[in-house]
């Protein structure tokens, strides 16, 4: 009996070594992926400074450069504008939650705190 006690022990602490080691290999890989994905979030917004600087660029071979910088700064306020208030209403249009879900929610709770009434369960 005691042997086995010591193999399960012997067993259940390798399982966790090996569990630990696979974990720390895993974490590693997930952060050197989470790193990339972050150097390219940072890459590709220098990648649109340099787009809104070509289409100023663009602009400008028609008119004054400082038109063509207001009118690309003017296009990206209306855009923002535009995707805030689209934003605005999506979330104005979530609106309340279910009703149904609520007072199920809270028969749930009443239940848990006094039983059930006659002892029907659900």
């Amino acid at each position: 009996m005691t042997q086995a006690m010591e193999d399960i022990s012997t067993l259940i602490r390798d399982e966790l070594a090996m569990a630990k080691q696979d974990l720390a290999t895993t974490g590693k890989k997930v952060g050197v992926g989470a790193g990339l994905f972050g150097l390219a979030g940072t890459l590709a917004l220098y990648g649109l400074g340099a787009l809104i600087a070509t289409i100023i660029l663009a602009i400008a071979e028609g008119l004054e450069p400082w038109i063509a910088a207001g009118i690309v700064t003017l296009a990206l306020f209306v855009a923002a504008g535009v995707a805030a208030l689209v934003g605005k209403g999506s979330i104005s249009g979530a609106g309340d939650p279910p009703a149904a879900r609520v007072e199920s929610v809270k028969a749930d709770i009443d239940t848990a705190k006094h039983g059930t009434d006659q002892g029907e369960s659900r």
